[in-house]
């Protein structure tokens, strides 16, 4: 038989049967493993920034939400806006389902510190600055938004 010129792999016998030592060196296994590790920083790193981003839109809705009830509610009571957030929600039908300044949600803590029927001013801060969003955004009568960087 003609010998292949193939490289053979090493083996040994134990017991009559033959084992081949064909496999990964450490150094190899070590470069696979460092740049799955890169990779998942990189995609880690762009997820988390995804989702601050989506927070920071979540927060702008969920203030255009409040702003509009408010304003519907302004119509609907002959230019008097609410007094509390509850006015909203009790309302025959309600105009907001959700009471957003009860508990945090979407990274963020909505607030509402002005109701008077004259008008009113809320407020979304990030739970964790630069973690959980990059803004701080404000909605007053009229639905005027306005935002500053978060520090």
């Amino acid at each position: 038989m003609k010998e292949s010129n193939f490289i053979k792999t090493p083996r040994f016998c134990f017991k009559n049967v033959e084992f081949f030592l064909g496999g990964f060196t450490l150094v190899e296994i070590m470069i696979v493993v460092a740049i799955i590790a890169l990779l998942a920083s990189i995609a880690i790193s762009n997820l988390l920034r995804a989702r601050r981003a989506a927070n920071d839109v979540y927060a702008q809705a969920t203030l255009k939400a409040i702003s509009t009830s408010c304003e519907t509610f302004a119509i609907i009571h002959s230019g008097n806006y609410p007094v509390v957030m509850n006015d909203l929600i009790t309302t025959s039908p309600p105009i907001l389902r959700v009471d957003y300044t009860a508990a945090l949600t979407g990274g963020y803590n909505f607030t509402c510190p002005t109701f008077a029927d004259t008008g009113y001013i809320c407020a979304a801060t990030p739970v964790s600055c630069n973690s959980s969003g990059t803004r701080i955004f404000t909605i007053s009568t009229g639905s005027v938004i306005a935002e500053v960087a978060c520090s």
